[in-house]
């Protein structure tokens, strides 16, 4: 068998962003099927993964040395390295190389996140202007994984690579199936948004839609900037029940989730949406703007909207309010939920690192 090397060095040591767990939680289930090793840059990395995990520590991706990165590489056992990423050096490799493209959703809205520094702003910008840096990276690789068949299909329309790609879908981070509810909530009629508060995330339309819902409340989870919170809240309208969190722990987050009559995005955009796996995992129904990338992930479980349309919005919460309406859409959320696991995903990368 190949020695397979996996790049860990994206996984955080606080607590996960969205490339971290899906590095986590793909190695988990990864190195249940074959031995595979985890490539760190930080010790405190292994916390995050099975113990007794076999090891190899290079240098940070962000440090300096990462365009010779793999000669650091050539000097460990490596047949093939995977990277939850597509940004690691690729010069003097003498192993296979798969790399990962979660979405293309920056060179649609290229402005970066606003926690970066400004010489990171600035590269980020620059980087998402023009495919052509994309192609070169991809093309140096031997293939290529995304996780979903929304980006492959944007990959294949923008020619960024000649390698084969391969879907290896996102999960949620705890997939323990939750019991089924028995009922619609009958208390408190929360809906829940987890999510960034960036322009393209349409956060507006929620707002905007609570005029409509005078007995709903709505839960914006997230940390949210001053600025940010101060344009939303001159949006809420009298009488309509609009909540700013600022940030929740794990804990909180599922215990508002599960309490939930649905969890809800407007977003005009998405790389995934590993909110709406959770919440479908828990039961609980999604109603959510009607793009490509949500089709994929809700199937014929979600409610679906017109994101520019805050009425719509209202209808579709609306169209749950039934007992027997809102269980209907809880099963089948259940259901859909499943499609999406780490030892799924796990046996999909495995066939594609076989092939390589």
């Amino acid at each position: 068998m190949k020695n397979i090397f996996f790049d860990c060095r994206y996984i955080r040591i606080d607590h996960h962003d969205g490339i971290s767990r899906f590095s986590a939680g793909l190695f988990a289930a990864l190195s249940k099927k074959i031995q595979v090793t985890a490539i760190i840059c930080d010790v405190r990395q292994l916390q995050k993964l099975p113990q007794g995990t076999k090891f190899v520590k290079i240098s940070s991706p962000t440090s300096a040395l990462e365009p010779l990165v793999s000669l650091q590489l050539n000097k460990t056992e490596a047949d093939i390295v995977f990277s939850p990423m597509q940004t690691i050096g690729s010069f003097g490799r003498k192993f296979k190389l798969v790399l990962t493209v979660h979405d293309l959703i920056y060179y649609r809205h290229p402005a970066p996140p606003p926690n970066f520094s400004w010489p990171v702003r600035a590269l980020w910008r620059l980087y998402h202007l023009v495919y052509w840096p994309q192609r070169i990276l991809l093309n140096s690789s031997d293939a290529v994984v995304t996780v979903s068949q929304t980006t492959k299909q944007l990959i294949q329309q923008n020619k960024l690579t000649r390698r084969p790609v391969k879907v290896v879908y996102n999960a949620a981070e705890s997939q323990q199936t939750s019991s089924i509810p028995e009922r619609r909530p009958t208390q408190n009629q929360n809906l829940i948004y987890m999510g960034s508060f960036m322009d393209y995330k349409n956060v507006e339309v929620l707002i905007r839609g609570m005029r409509y819902l005078p007995n709903h409340e709505l839960h914006l989870l997230s940390r949210i900037s001053n600025a940010r919170r101060q344009e939303l809240e001159a949006l809420i309208h009298s009488g309509a029940k609009v909540v700013f969190h600022n940030g929740v722990s794990d804990e909180q987050y599922h215990e508002l989730l599960s309490s939930a009559v649905a969890l809800v995005s407007g977003s005009r955009d998405e790389g995934f949406g590993i909110p709406l796996v959770e919440s479908m995992n828990r039961g609980v129904p999604i109603v959510i703007s009607d793009i490509p990338i949500f089709r994929e992930i809700g199937g014929s479980a979600a409610i679906y909207f017109d994101q520019e349309d805050p009425t719509a919005f209202a209808r579709a919460i609306e169209s749950i309010s039934d007992n027997d309406e809102w269980l209907k859409a809880s099963r089948a959320s259940q259901i859909q939920a499943k499609k999406f696991s780490w030892d799924t995903s796990a046996t999909a990368l495995l066939e594609l690192l076989e092939q390589v």
